[in-house]
């Protein structure tokens, strides 16, 4: 019976609990309610964890303080989203709870993870119940039960994991939103994985521990992934129009051919039409079977790796001018440059929305936005590059609020204020609302009281079938998505968000601005913005370029 565990062990734990959220992230990305191609939250959590992992692996004296002090400050800084920082401040308190010991036994572990909880709740300004938050108090009331009665570390950690598992089942019996989706929540599934690993650790299970230091990466990323992982090239989508017999039996007998040949298949079906999609390296060979039921129509057929290069290209010569960029402001910079009064940073998502804010009067940039989510040490550098007494920061992403504040927090020779905007349109209005003369606290009233007038919607597509907010979603529609869930589902993008328009105006409307992504044309975007200003003729419709990646349209409405 093992009744303690030293720093070594703890090390050790928490090292086997990154590599297992980090082995499970992409099943986690799935977990997220919305359907949308950028479901982040195994991203951020294993990016927060490895972080301090990193610090964790390359430490030269190991005891409880300095390992405690290499987990805190690593998670802490290295916190993406909103389960990044709330898991960096689980394990912010649980090591303010073991940093004075030299072991730990049941209670210690006990007192901990209470702290842990405390600390994290009060750095959420309101808390949710049924996500990461309420895991991690299942788990901490049920070790100070077991700590009461019980030694033995393992047989502690077993059953205190069992708990965290049970409450996390029972997530979508306090989230509606989970339970419609068919999911539990998706950051206390990340916590329950961190839980496992480490407890795997401590039985003695063979785990790759090491972590390389944290490297300096740039603000924008290109994707890892080779021509060689996608598997199937091409993509492929028709619809059959029956003309014979097609039951159950059938459907299940076409499905399973389409396995054969590919994956990422969706097949629906609805009275005498079935549409159908299949990435595969022979469309041909879908085709014909099709061909055996029916006519077809809307066939399209794309080359993946074909778009992927493609992209590649073009996010490395995006990436190019960057660096340039960056290079030429470093050398214009001036060594001692005054401190001014005011200054700002925004998180953007485009070249066309940085363009605006610069014009704004943004001193300072982050990418990321909703595809990456920018960490507190990225707001960290921002803040330290922008020289100001006064430093307003917009995240423009709900996500990224709580990042933005954690860093606000770490800040302690300029003042930081952080305007909780949730969307990009949020930060343009914030930026407008904006007066010289008057005073940061002033300022702040107004940008706060201002972003609260603008309705955002955002027109993307789905990568999974789902049902939410009532409505049916396949993999491939297009949905529009509002401030506080999805407004319209369609399967042409033009169609649904002049429905999504329809949800977002009133009478009240005086502005619409359109913001058009990196994939859709400027003749479609004046198209779109053309019949918006018909709908609505006592609005005024404004058209600009955002090139931002994921969303087809940002939507403004005020």
């Amino acid at each position: 019976m093992r009744k303690t565990i030293n720093a070594q062990m703890i090390a050790k734990m928490f090292l086997g609990g990154a590599k297992n959220l980090e082995s499970k992230k992409e099943w986690i990305n799935e977990l997220n309610v919305f359907p949308v191609p950028d479901g982040d939250t195994g991203t951020n959590m294993t990016l927060t964890i490895t972080a301090a992992a990193g610090e964790v692996s390359g430490l030269s004296e190991l005891n409880m303080e300095t390992l405690a002090k290499c987990i805190s400050s690593g998670s802490l800084r290295g916190a993406r989203g909103n389960s990044g920082v709330i898991l960096s401040q689980l394990l912010r308190g649980f090591t303010k709870g073991i940093k004075d010991q030299e072991e730990l036994d049941v209670i210690d572990l006990a007192n901990a993870m209470q702290k842990a909880v405390e600390t994290a709740y009060k750095a959420v300004m309101k808390p949710k119940e049924g996500t990461i938050l309420t895991v991690a108090k299942g788990a901490a009331l049920k070790a100070a039960e077991l700590a009461q009665t019980m030694e033995d570390v393992e047989e502690f950690c077993r059953l205190v994991i069992k708990e965290a598992e049970a409450v996390l089942a029972r997530t979508p019996e306090m989230l509606p939103v989970l339970k419609e989706a068919g999911v539990v929540d998706s950051g206390g599934q990340g916590l329950v994985e961190v839980l496992k690993g480490a407890y795997d650790a401590l039985l003695g299970k063979e785990v790759d521990y090491s972590f390389e230091a944290p490297k300096k990466e740039s603000t924008v990323r290109i994707s890892a992934q080779t021509e060689a992982d996608i598997r199937f090239g091409y993509c492929t989508e028709f619809i059959i129009m029956l003309e014979k017999a097609y039951d159950e039996k059938t459907e299940l007998d076409f499905k399973a051919f389409l396995e054969s040949i590919g994956d990422s298949i969706v097949v629906v079906s609805d009275d005498d039409i079935v549409k159908v999609h299949v990435h595969t390296n022979d469309p041909g060979l879908a085709i014909q079977r099709a061909l055996t039921y029916g006519s077809l129509s809307k066939m399209k057929i794309d080359n993946m790796r074909l778009e992927h290069e493609e992209k590649l290209i073009k996010d490395a010569s995006r990436i190019a001018k960057e660096q340039e960029q960056e290079r030429k402001t470093k050398s214009e910079e001036k060594k001692e440059e005054p401190r001014k009064e005011m200054g700002f940073i925004s998180v953007s998502i485009g070249e066309g929305v940085g363009e605006i804010f610069k014009g704004l009067g943004v001193d300072y940039l982050i990418e990321g936005g909703q595809t990456m989510n920018p960490s507190t040490e990225d707001m960290l550098e921002a803040i330290d590059k922008v020289h100001a007494d006064n430093i307003f920061i917009l995240p423009n992403n709900k996500n990224i609020i709580l990042a933005a504040n954690q860093a606000s927090f770490l800040t302690s020779d300029k003042k930081v204020i952080v305007i909780p905007t949730k969307t990009i349109p949020q930060g343009i209005t914030a930026m407008v609302n904006y007066i010289p003369e008057e005073t940061p606290k002033q300022n702040e009233v107004r940008m706060q009281a201002e972003i609260q007038n603008v309705k955002t919607g955002q027109v993307t597509y789905a990568v999974r079938d789902t049902k939410i907010d009532d409505k049916e979603i396949h993999l491939g529609d297009i949905m529009g998505i509002g401030d506080d869930g999805i407004l319209a589902v369609g399967k042409e993008t033009l169609d649904t968000a002049l429905q999504m328009m329809e949800e977002l105006v009133d009478d009240a409307s005086e502005i619409i601005g359109i913001y058009y992504g990196e994939e859709v044309s400027e003749e479609d975007a004046q198209a779109l913005g053309d019949q918006i200003a018909e709908k609505y003729p006592d609005t005024e419709v404004e058209v600009h370029y955002g090139g931002q990646p994921i969303y087809y349209y940002v939507i403004s409405v005020e």
